[in-house]
């Protein structure tokens, strides 16, 4: 009897606390898009900020976005997924593995101030990048590749031996083996790191504001022109219209949409997550 109290009691707090999470997400998202959504315009997502015309745009830090994700990405990537494949795969000497291990732990652990000092120290100073985008997007990488690292090294890990030793006894070599067997039955891991690396990337703003600007102006299309200039991206802009301007219409416009791109790259890279393990097991 004793026990049976115990099993409903315990079903009971679970259910209960999951219950809450879902209700509390719920709540905020519907608040959010409740203040936002109303405020969002085909105007809004095209024009720029602007006195003179009298325009409230954001096109500047969707662009600026954009370009953080895909540099941060294509910097942080082979880096992060290249470290975790020599830890797992070529890695003899266990203490250096483990100190690594702990080192990227420790990392992924520290405020994002610290790392925004650090932009500022290294690339917007000693490399004199000065406060721009590319500074900002490389500052990323550092704060981003412990996630990557971990996520990586952890779903390497969970490929059977069995798989490399088969691979290994049909003839094939150690890369052959690593890039047709391994990679493909973890890219569920690797997918859900790149998932959480842009996450990261898209709700920082303490970096972006030491080493990128908080500049609203328009800047070109060009990759070089961009990685020059110096701008806002999505939160800083969101922190500037809430903070600096008191316009919380805005702000909560801005939060809107940073909500609605979660989501899509959330999806999104599920769906690719599903194709290429759907690919492997072909």
């Amino acid at each position: 009897m004793r026990r049976r109290l115990y099993e409903v009691t315990g079903r009971v707090l679970l259910y209960g606390c999951a219950g809450s999470t879902v209700v509390l997400l719920l709540l905020l998202i519907g608040y959010i898009l409740f203040r936002g959504i109303g405020g969002i315009s085909w105007r809004f997502l095209s024009t720029a900020e602007s006195v003179i015309n009298g325009t409230v745009g954001i096109l500047p830090a969707i662009k600026n976005t954009v370009f953080v994700i895909v540099v941060s990405l294509i910097v942080v990537l082979p880096l992060g997924v290249g470290a975790a494949i020599y830890l797992t795969e070529y890695a003899q000497n266990k203490r250096f593995v483990a100190a690594i291990e702990f080192a990227s732990e420790t990392l992924a652990g520290i405020p994002s101030i610290i790392y925004a000092l650090i932009g500022v120290i290294v690339f917007c100073t000693a490399l004199k990048l000065q406060k721009t985008l590319l500074a900002g997007a490389l500052t990323l990488v550092i704060m981003i590749l412990p996630t990557i690292l971990r996520s990586t090294q952890e779903s390497l890990k969970t490929v059977p031996v069995s798989y490399r030793e088969g691979a290994l006894g049909l003839g094939s070599g150690k890369w052959h083996m690593i890039r047709t067997v391994v990679l493909p039955s973890s890219v569920d891991g690797i997918v859900t790191g790149c998932i959480l690396a842009v996450g990261r990337v898209i709700g920082e703003s303490a970096v972006l504001m030491y080493t990128a600007g908080m500049s609203m102006a328009m800047q070109s299309f060009s990759p070089d022109r961009l990685a020059s200039a110096s701008g806002a991206t999505l939160t800083v802009a969101l922190y500037h219209y809430a903070k600096e301007n008191a316009d919380f219409a805005v702000a909560f416009s801005i939060a809107t949409i940073l909500l609605v791109l979660t989501v899509i790259i959330n999806f999104s890279a599920g769906f690719l997550g599903r194709k290429l393990k759907k690919g492997a097991d072909l």
